[in-house]
Formats: structure tokens, C-alpha cells, sequence
């Protein structure tokens, strides 16, 4: 394997998606450790990498992306990998359930059609980040829910199960445009049109935290009537340095638009990465 095309799988960005994961694991109740594993590697290790390279076999970006911020160019190889590693994480997901596998196999071909030129989910503002917000959150979660504690899709349809999943959507709704904020330039060239572009490099911030707020009060709210207010207290307290960090960005921006960059966004991916992973861990475990 090349060293560009390894480079665009961008396996560590997956980190940054690894709380809906996590979320499912914290609110399940008959874990199958065996699936649990193989699920943690299928997606992490394959669907997420699959669809980073192959959106960026479509996409050619020159300038920094989520993960990279200098990506190389990239070759065929990298098409071909991308393909591979879907069919991998086919065979595997198959081994867990049918369903399952029809659920993943439903996320490759949405998250391929973000930025293939037949399609191109990317070239649509409100189309691109609903397909995000709602497959990156309320479906993935709703598919490691299902592989995770061994169920049946049907099985899902209680409050427990799809007021979490709702809300992963909401609180993805709300970052993702913050993941766009660095490629306005870059975006414009190829004639795609983000949420984030419309809304301005100001407009983003607000409209983040806007959503975070909701996002926030709702999870509140489920952790206090699912669990305990004292649970529910806790995940302020781990949201805290998430709000702090984006303040003090949001300040900086005010003062001049060129700090919404690359290295600022990957700063709070990080930050609020840390600590979702942190508490639904610490959920899972307690």
C-alpha cells in the first residue's frame, strides 16, 4: 500500500466519530462482547476509513481536510482499497447479523454518494448535512445498538433507544458544520455549496452553539430520567472544557476570521472527542 493512500484512510480521524459508538455501548443492556469488538473494529477500522478514502479519491482536495493537513495526491490505489475495505467489513458484518450487514452496507452507499460527481450529497447544503448529521448519528448508533446487544432492528423501537440515537443526530447536526469552517476557499473551488458556507464563518459558531445547546439539554435530560440527575450533572461537568475551548475560539475569530483554521477545528474535534469518549465510557464501565 502506498503512503498516500494510507494516509487518506485517515484511521486516527476515526477517533473523532468514536462517541456515537460509545454511546451505544452506554446505554445498552445485553452486551455481546464478541460483537462489540468486531463492530468497534468494522467501523472504525473499515467503513470509516473506506469512506474518508474514497471521498477523497473523489474529492482531489488540495488544501487541508479533516485528519490531513497537507493530504498527498491521491492514485487509483486508493480506490481500489476503499472498495476493499467495504467488502471486509461486508463479510464480517454478515457473521453478526443480516441486518446488521444491510445497515452497513446502507452507510457505505450514502457516504459514497456524498462525494461521488454522479451524485455528490456534498454539491447540496441542507441535503449534505441532513445525510450526515442523521447517518453519522441516529443511524450508526441505531446499527451498533443492534449488532451490539444482538437485536433486531424492530427491538429498538422504544424511548430508551431512539432518544439517544436522536439525539447523537442533533449533537452532529451542530459540529458538522464546524468541521467545514476551514474550507470555504477550498469547497468554492469545486463549486460544492456547505451548510457552513451559507451560514458564514460567524453564522457556523452560532449556529453550533445553538445546537449544542439543544443537543445538550436533551442529553440532560435522557441521562437524569435513564439514569440519575447525578449522572446527568456529571456529563455537564465533562461538556465543561468542550464549552470553554469553543468561547475562547469564538473569541479569536471576532477578532480576525483567518484563526477559523484547520489546526483551531482539529484542536476542538479533539477536545470534545476526549470527553464524550470519557463519559460514555465511564457510563459503560459504571
Amino acid at each position: 500500500m502506498k503512503k498516500s493512500t494510507f494516509l487518506h484512510l485517515r484511521i486516527p480521524f476515526s477517533f473523532f466519530l468514536l462517541p456515537v459508538f460509545m454511546l451505544a455501548v452506554a446505554v445498552s443492556t445485553q452486551i455481546s462482547t464478541q460483537n462489540l469488538l468486531l463492530v468497534f473494529f468494522l467501523l472504525h477500522f473499515l467503513v470509516y476509513p473506506a469512506s474518508n478514502g474514497y471521498n477523497s479519491y473523489f474529492d482531489k482536495d488540495e488544501g487541508s481536510i479533516g485528519g490531513l493537513k497537507k493530504p498527498p495526491k491521491t492514485t487509483k490505489e486508493l480506490y481500489h482499497v476503499a472498495l476493499i475495505f467495504d467488502v471486509i467489513a461486508l463479510m464480517i458484518a454478515i457473521f453478526i447479523s443480516f441486518e446488521f450487514a444491510i445497515m452497513v452496507f446502507i452507510y457505505g452507499m450514502i457516504s459514497k454518494a456524498y462525494s461521488h460527481p454522479s451524485v455528490r450529497l456534498k454539491k447540496f447544503p441542507i441535503v449534505g448535512w441532513l445525510a450526515a448529521g442523521i447517518f453519522q448519528g441516529y443511524f450508526t448508533f441505531l446499527m451498533c445498538y443492534v449488532a451490539i446487544n444482538d437485536l433486531n432492528l424492530a427491538d429498538t423501537l422504544i424511548w430508551k433507544i431512539q432518544f439517544p440515537g436522536i439525539l447523537s443526530t442533533l449533537l452532529l447536526l451542530g459540529s458538522y458544520p464546524m468541521t467545514q469552517i476551514y474550507q470555504h476557499e477550498e469547497d468554492a473551488k469545486r463549486g460544492d455549496i456547505t451548510i457552513s458556507q451559507k451560514l458564514g464563518i460567524l453564522g457556523t459558531f452560532h449556529f453550533t452553539a445553538l445546537a449544542f445547546f439543544i443537543s445538550s439539554a436533551g442529553f440532560f435530560y435522557y441521562f437524569d430520567h435513564a439514569f440519575s440527575f447525578q449522572v446527568a450533572l456529571l456529563f455537564g461537568v465533562f461538556m465543561a472544557p468542550v464549552l470553554f475551548y469553543f468561547g475562547w475560539w469564538y473569541m479569536k475569530v471576532r477578532k480576525d476570521r483567518a484563526n477559523a483554521d484547520f489546526d483551531s477545528t482539529m484542536r476542538l474535534n479533539l477536545v470534545s472527542s476526549v470527553m464524550l469518549n470519557g463519559y460514555f465510557l465511564y457510563l459503560a464501565l459504571s
